[in-house]
């Protein structure tokens, strides 16, 4: 075939396309003599062109060197290179590979002979970052970066015009149809190429309705994760540039994005939902109109097929080309997941995102009821939802509860107990799992305590009646009655039926399952998974009206719920998570979202006992319904908790001050000790947390919580090295130097005039993630402060309580006596209650500074819940849980760091523990870019998981006490599961 310049492709009427033949030494020989470039040449994959990688003698990266295939003339590669030098004037932000040029400004471009025939070879921008290929997960907010990306480049495209754009490209979705038809036979698996050809058809039958409204213009047309650079060290990865146009054509602009959607669902634990971000981020940088948001999914699907059939083509007339045989399994895997929900789904779940779907319609009250004879006064309607009280004392998690509640109901008078359409149902939620539960209900599920006709609510025509199941098309509608196979239908298929006619006769005691569907749309299943309901939900309609009950309303309350906090709430108030899930329960060591779906709890130390436990939820409500006061009265609770407590302490710390919190605590903490002392300074650890009053917040040096934490200090606070044995000044066994090195800072203090009045510090290293102290540190701190008059103030609020396992406190691994304890967090299970225990003479010596008295300090109230709390700890061995559990727990995690060189240390004790993730175990550089990620990652695994750290590269670990192997377990799994989607897996 000559060479015309002026020629374009079509695809159709070539054989085939196989990668023109060229040797790296080929390369090189046309980079010298036709380009002006010495180089070495690295051969790059492609479908139907040859690329390489040139690079210099020092191994530094100059240009790609692509070889365009021969059946590309040269007005294309003239269009191509003119689209990219547009995208790249339009976006000065994105990296683009355009022609390199001459001295002249002539690009570097020429015509070179292949085995193939004549084809244009030119020199690119060569990229660094490398590209999104492969299977690691793409994070929510790298898929929105990406969307961001082809938006922009879709805008900048919008009015170019160029000849070489006039092509007829297999990947120009406009021929999908006919791509698919000529090479579908090519796939040999009869079952594969069956459900090609079928999703083909359906997707272009849906693309048809539209087309003649879509848009069309200049498009890249492969701006796919094999096409999208990264940002050289990006974390996560990021995408900035933009590779690759060797498909630019002109075709339907919405395109452009269902080109890059099908690239990213072969990503591991990617569906169809996790690229709702990048629909979104297009939507905001070039809107969708409603026909394009109609059309994009159907897109999405030949894409899909059009890259199975053509990988498969490609591997069959070009055996050697391996980058198209490697991605065969990929383009499956796309084509899977795209065509893994019905495209009605799809299409409205793309319209709930880009703000696009209408109002769904109700369903019109009926002529007639559905069920004879039985009113909506003789229903009763049985909460399943995350908000039920029937829900209380994890209910929830036994698989009879819906049955109990059921049974009650009937048996308390009920004619009828029915289920609410739409609402998550929590009773269908597994506790622990790594996918959310199909938990929304798209019909009604009905339980009759006496007998009743179903009858035929308004004339319609039968589609199906068989035991078991009946649907009578209504209209636009298809009503679905599903019943035990014991109960025969009185109709015929295909009969016509009235309104009034009978259906079927229902005895009492048998269950049905009530819906209504689009008569157009694909089969429902009853109950759906949340991040689906927005697709399902509009092809049905609540079939309450039916049944003479009101219609679900409300159906989106809470959707603005953010937006309302971020509106009154300070912003500075920070919530976890970019789209938190909202929490509205939990039980022991779970927590529970509106959706239904139950996390895994790994980050709450405030509820030791677990969440809503029931022993103090009893206790709590008993004294509400007796009194709450404040700690002046005269009451017993108050005297048997502090009594409690105290207890549990050494001498002669023996006297007990209540406040409400641990920032509470710690400023009375400093208060007493500079009263007694009559010495005002106060040493403090470096990077500690310690609470948000002025004295708590004073001596907190966490760069996390505050950046200018260690220049903003007063002048009576003065700071020693963090004794961080894993990442301090000191490491290993060089940590002892901590000790003596603190205790010369306090004496330097003193012969300065200065000597401290207090030395506070947790007494394990909590904030930096369960870091325990070098062995005899508080020893040698406590000596120092007291030797020159000043007492030891001992921080537990986030260590004490048993979480270490071993030792109930803190300071007792330390093997030292404080002068001063502050405690909170654990001791009201969520309830606000925090302490300073002490000896009597420091008490006392507060007298001199006036008074004390914290309204709710000791209340009622909180005295029954301290001492529930410390009576379920006991009882319940919490402490000893945290021992088996915790030891469990940091072993499956030590083996994780045998395979993941990410991790860098497993700190802590018992259930205070924290995973350190760094990028070099030697530099101990903190990935905390990753560790945000990861957190992300593990919730949508069903796990929540924070960081913690200066850094914030610590993952804290600090769950309930009651958590158990079984959770434990299971979160070491989604751990190691996550690391490997995330590209983490790799060994030292």
């Amino acid at each position: 075939m000559s060479h015309d310049e002026h020629r374009t492709i079509d695809f159709f009427a070539e054989d085939a396309l196989p990668a023109p033949r060229v040797t790296p030494a080929d390369a090189e020989r046309i980079a010298a003599q036709h380009l002006g470039f010495d180089a070495h040449a690295q051969a790059l994959g492609s479908q139907q062109d040859a690329n390489f990688l040139l690079r210099e003698g020092s191994g530094a990266d100059l240009a790609v060197l692509k070889i365009a295939n021969p059946a590309f003339g040269a007005v294309e590669i003239e269009a191509q290179d003119a689209a990219a030098d547009l995208v790249s004037s339009a976006h000065p932000e994105l990296r683009v590979a355009t022609v390199l040029r001459r001295p002249d400004g002539s690009p570097r471009r020429t015509a070179v002979d292949t085995e193939s025939g004549p084809a244009v070879a030119r020199l690119l921008r060569h990229l660094p970052g490398g590209t999104f290929s492969g299977p690691r997960h793409l994070s929510p907010s790298t898929v929105a970066a990406m969307g961001t990306i082809v938006g922009k480049v879709s805008t900048a495209l919008r009015d170019f015009r160029h000849p070489g754009l006039d092509r007829v490209l297999q990947w120009d979705l406009r021929y999908a149809d006919r791509v698919v038809a000529k090479l579908a036979g090519h796939i040999g698996e009869p079952e594969r190429r069956a459900a090609v050809r079928a999703a083909t058809a359906e997707a272009w039958a849906r693309v048809q309705q539209v087309a003649d409204v879509l848009p069309s213009q200049a498009v890249h047309l492969d701006l796919t994760d094999d096409n999208l650079i990264r940002t050289p060290g990006s974390r996560p990865p990021m995408p900035d540039g933009v590779i690759d146009f060797g498909d630019v054509t002109t075709s339907w602009a919405v395109g452009e994005l269902a080109v890059s959607l099908s690239s990213m669902l072969h990503h591991d634990g990617v569906e169809p939902h996790h690229v709702l971000p990048a629909i979104r981020a297009f939507h905001t940088v070039r809107p969708l109109s409603p026909k394009e948001a109609e059309a994009l999914w159907p897109l999405v699907v030949l894409r899909a097929a059009g890259l199975v059939v053509s990988g498969r083509h490609q591997a069959a007339v070009d055996g050697d080309n391996a980058y198209a045989k490697a991605a065969l399994d990929r383009e499956w895997r796309i084509f899977e997941q795209a065509t893994c929900l019905p495209l009605p789904v799809m299409i409205h779940l793309v319209k709930d995102a880009t703000g696009l779907a209408g109002v769904p319609a109700g369903a019109d009250s009926p002529p007639q009821p559905l069920l004879r004879d039985l009113a909506a006064a003789d229903i009763v309607l049985v909460d399943l939802s995350t908000d039920a009280d029937a829900m209380d004392d994890g209910a929830w998690v036994d698989s009879g509860t819906e049955a109990r509640l059921v049974t009650t109901a009937l048996a308390g008078g009920a004619a009828a107990v029915a289920t609410r359409y739409a609402q998550a149902r929590l009773t269908q939620a597994p506790a622990l799992s790594a996918v959310s539960a199909a938990t929304v209900p798209t019909g009604i599920d009905l339980w009759l305590g006496r007998a009743t006709v179903a009858q035929a609510p308004a004339a319609g025509e039968v589609l199906v009646a068989d035991r078991g199941q009946v649907e009578i098309a209504h209209g636009s509608r298809v009503l679905t009655l599903s019943f035990p196979p014991t109960v025969r239908p009185l109709l015929a298929v295909g009969a016509s039926v009235q309104a009034r006619e009978d259906i079927a006769h229902l005895p009492a005691g048998v269950s049905i399952h009530v819906a209504l569907r689009a008569a157009s749309g694909p089969v429902v299943p009853p109950l759906v998974r949340p991040e689906y309901a927005a697709g399902w939900l509009p092809l049905t309609a609540d079939p309450a009206p039916l049944l003479g009950l009101a219609a679900a309303t409300g159906l989106a309350e809470g959707t603005d719920l953010l937006d309302r906090r971020d509106a009154v709430f300070a912003t500075v108030q920070e919530h976890y998570y970019a789209n938190p899930p909202r929490i509205e329960r939990g039980w022991r060591h779970h927590l529970v979202s509106t959706d239904g779906r139950a996390y895994l709890d790994i980050v709450n130390n405030v509820t030791p006992l677990g969440h809503a436990h029931p022993r103090v939820e009893r206790a709590v409500s008993r004294q509400l319904r007796r009194v709450n006061t404040n700690s002046r009265f005269h009451y017993a609770s108050v005297v048997k908790f502090t009594e409690r407590l105290a207890g549990l302490l050494p001498e002669p710390l023996d006297t007990v001050f209540l406040v409400n919190s641990g920032s509470e605590a710690v400023d009375l903490g400093l208060r007493l000790a500079i009263g007694a002392s009559g010495q005002h300074d106060v040493v403090a650890l470096r990077e500690a947390y310690h609470g948000w009053t002025y004295a708590s917040d004073a001596v907190s040096t966490s760069l996390q919580d505050n950046p200018n934490a260690l220049a903003t200090r007063p002048s009576w606070v003065h700071t020693v090295d963090s004794p961080n044995s894993y990442r301090g000044r000191h490491r290993g066994v060089d940590a002892m130097r901590y000790g003596p090195e603190a205790a010369a800072v306090i004496d330097e203090l003193a012969a300065a005039g200065r000597p401290a009045g207090a030395f506070i510090g947790e007494t394990f290293y909590g904030n930096a993630g369960g870091v325990a102290l070098p062995d005899g540190y508080l020893a040698q701190v406590y000596a120092a402060v007291r030797r020159h008059g000043g007492l030891a103030v001992a921080d537990e609020v986030q260590v004490g309580y048993g979480r270490l396992g071993n030792w109930f406190w803190g300071f007792e691994q330390q093997e030292v006596i404080p002068d001063i304890v502050c405690v909170a967090k654990a001791m009201g299970n969520g309830h606000p209650l925090g302490a300073v225990i002490t000896s009597k003479t420091v008490a006392d010596r507060y007298r001199e500074q006036g008074y004390f008295f914290s309204s709710t300090g000791g209340s009622p109230v909180s005295s029954i819940v301290g001492l529930t709390v410390l009576d379920t700890l006991r009882d319940e061995d919490l402490q000893g849980n945290a021992v088996r559990v915790g030891g469990h727990l940091k072993r499956r995690m030590e083996a994780l760091a045998d395979r993941y060189g990410i991790i860098g240390a497993v700190h802590g004790s018992g259930l205070y523990l924290g995973l350190e993730l760094v990028r070099d175990r030697i530099t101990l550089e903190p990935a905390t870019e990753e560790t945000a990620e990861l957190c992300d990652r593990m919730l949508d695994l069903g796990v929540i998981v924070q960081p913690t750290g200066d850094h914030l590269n610590i993952l804290k670990i600090k769950p309930p006490l009651c958590i158990d192997t079984t959770a434990a377990d299971f979160f070491a799994d989604m751990l190691d599961l996550a690391l490997t989607q995330l590209g983490h897996g790799h060994t030292w």
